[in-house]
C-alpha cells in the first residue's frame, strides 16, 4: 500500500474527506502508510472513498460530522481513539464557500454559517485533537485556508474573513503546543478544480476563463497536487514547520 512510508503507523483524521482536497488527501496518506478516520457530513460519499482505501490494502474509517457541532467534533476523535488508540495527526480540510454577494448585502444567516464551519469548525476539531495528541506524544495538525487568506476576493467576504481567521488560530496554536510537540500548520491552496468550485465555475458565467487568465501557470489546482503538501506536513519531515502559512497556488499572490 504504502509509497514511501511517510506516514507509516500514523494515525491521521481528515475533515471532509468525501470528495475533493480531502478525498486527495485521504488516499495519499493511506499510500503513504497512516491509518485514516475519514470524516464529513455525508457517510455515502465517505465510504466510496473508504472502500477505494481498502482495496488498495489501508485501513479507513468513517465518521459522520458537522465540525461546527462541538460534541459530534469531540466524538469524532473519541471515535478514532476508540478504534485505532491514538492520534498522531489531522487535516483540518472541512469548509463551505457560502454564496457571492456584495459585503454590505451578505445575507447574515450564510455569513453566520460559514464562520461556524469554516472557523468554529477549525476550532472545535483542534480543542479535541490537541488533547488526544499530546497523550499520544505529540502530533501534527494542518488547517485548510486559502490563497484569499491573504487578499480580499469580491462577493466573498464571508469566506475570505473565514480563511483569514483560520491563519489566525493556526499561528497561534502553533505557538502554544509547537513546544510540546504538536505542529500545527495552515495549507492555503489556491484555485482547485473541486467540485465546489466547478458548481461555482457553472453559476457565474465567464468564471472559468477569469481564473484562467489570474494563473500565472494558466492552469488551475487538481486535488491531488494539493495533497502532497498535506502529507509532508502531517509526516516527520516536516519537523522544523510550526505556524507557518504554505501557500500552494501556482504563483497567484506573487504575480
Amino acid at each position: 500500500m504504502s509509497d514511501t512510508g511517510l506516514l507509516r503507523g500514523k494515525v491521521v483524521i481528515v475533515t471532509g474527506a468525501g470528495k475533493g482536497i480531502g478525498a486527495a488527501a485521504a488516499r495519499l496518506c493511506a499510500s503513504e502508510g497512516a491509518n485514516l478516520v475519514l470524516a464529513g457530513t455525508t457517510l455515502q460519499s465517505l465510504e466510496v472513498v473508504a472502500q477505494e482505501i481498502r482495496r488498495a490494502g489501508g485501513r479507513a474509517e468513517c465518521f459522520r460530522v458537522d465540525v461546527s457541532d462541538a460534541d459530534a467534533t469531540s466524538a469524532m476523535v473519541v471515535f478514532c481513539l476508540e478504534h485505532f488508540g491514538q492520534l498522531d495527526g489531522a487535516f483540518n480540510n472541512a469548509g463551505i464557500d457560502g454564496p457571492l454577494a456584495p459585503t454590505a448585502d451578505y445575507p447574515e444567516a450564510d455569513f453566520d454559517r460559514v464562520m461556524d464551519v469554516n472557523v468554529k469548525g477549525v476550532w472545535n476539531c483542534m480543542r479535541f485533537q490537541i488533547p488526544a495528541m499530546l497523550a499520544s506524544g505529540g502530533g501534527a495538525i494542518v488547517n485548510c485556508a486559502s490563497s484569499l487568506s491573504e487578499v480580499g476576493q469580491y462577493n466573498m467576504a464571508a469566506y475570505c474573513a473565514s480563511k483569514a481567521a483560520v491563519l489566525g488560530l493556526t499561528r497561534t496554536a502553533g505557538l502554544e503546543y509547537g513546544p510540546r510537540g504538536i505542529r500545527v500548520n495552515a495549507l492555503s491552496p489556491g484555485v482547485t478544480e473541486t467540485s465546489m468550485m466547478k458548481d461555482q465555475m457553472a453559476i457565474v458565467e465567464g468564471l472559468r476563463d477569469s481564473l484562467l487568465q489570474a494563473e500565472p501557470i494558466g492552469r488551475l489546482a487538481q486535488p491531488e497536487e494539493i495533497a502532497q503538501p498535506v502529507a509532508w506536513l502531517l509526516s516527520d519531515r516536516s519537523s522544523y514547520a510550526v505556524g507557518a502559512n504554505f501557500v500552494v497556488d501556482g504563483g497567484y499572490l506573487v504575480k
